[in-house]
């Protein structure tokens, strides 16, 4: 099936697996205004899903749901399948995932698990239903957003961290050996999101918004990127952090 991208390579049909993620709506709507015609929103049934699909359709395009779980592999052939079967998509967007809470996971080891089968097994499971059906149509992006914290585990939140590390890792191979395909593979791995509010631990230059992360995934998708860092200086400041002796790690603030 011929591809659906615009002359200047603007994906017009979205399919978004997280609807409700701040930052899979400002990526939505970034693209809306550059083309994007048809955006599907993938998660659990609810009346937050039914607004950001309604919120997309005020903006003039066709915007509907799909019943989706990470945590239930099993019905993600069948309900990812339908969707390609509707016709080609341009783009997909992994933007589900949980933080959890590292104190109470500590604790929890089911609830621990849980995090790492929504973050990392669901993640393995759709990646390999989307980049077949990607495939199988010749042509498409899939972009999944990630996290600074799988690049070196973190005392406050290695839980999380880790399956986004397991997380790196399979995408990395999905878009190896989707290589040659017609199908292209960017991991985001974006800082913490800003939140209103005084300025804080959490308000810092290394934090961001979902509209920066928008404009980036953009940007990465037009530069044909495999890895987007936002902000980009977290790049550097990473490769360092990453490869310090534990001994001094330990002592950081992190």
């Amino acid at each position: 099936m011929p591809a659906l991208k615009d002359a200047s390579g603007t994906p017009r049909s979205l399919l978004i697996l997280g609807g409700t993620s701040e930052i899979a709506l400002a990526t939505a709507r970034r693209l809306i205004t550059r083309g994007a015609r048809t955006v599907r929103l993938a998660g659990r049934p609810s009346p937050g899903l039914e607004a950001a699909a309604a919120q997309l359709r005020g903006l003039g395009v066709e915007a509907s749901t799909v019943p989706f779980d990470a945590l239930d592999p099993e019905s993600h052939e069948s309900a990812l399948g339908k969707v390609f079967a509707e016709g080609a998509v341009d783009l997909v967007l992994f933007a589900f995932g949980v933080l959890g809470d590292q104190a109470r996971d500590e604790r929890d080891p089911v609830a621990a698990a849980r995090v790492a089968a929504t973050n990392y097994t669901g993640a393995v499971s759709a990646g390999l239903v989307c980049g077949r059906a990607l495939q199988s149509q010749g042509h498409g992006a899939l972009v999944v957003l990630s996290s600074v914290s799988g690049e070196r585990a973190r005392r406050s939140d290695f839980i999380y961290g880790s399956s986004k590390a397991g997380l790196d890792t399979f995408v990395q191979g999905l878009g190896d050996a989707l290589h040659g395909t017609g199908v292209r593979v960017m991991t985001v791995r974006p800082a913490a999101l800003r939140r209103p509010g005084p300025a804080g631990p959490d308000q810092g230059p290394l934090t961001t918004t979902p509209e920066r992360v928008a404009a980036a995934i953009e940007l990465g998708l037009r530069r044909r990127s495999e890895a987007v860092w936002v902000p980009g200086s977290l790049r550097p400041v990473m490769a360092v952090l990453r490869h310090l002796p534990r001994a001094v790690y330990r002592r950081l603030p992190v």
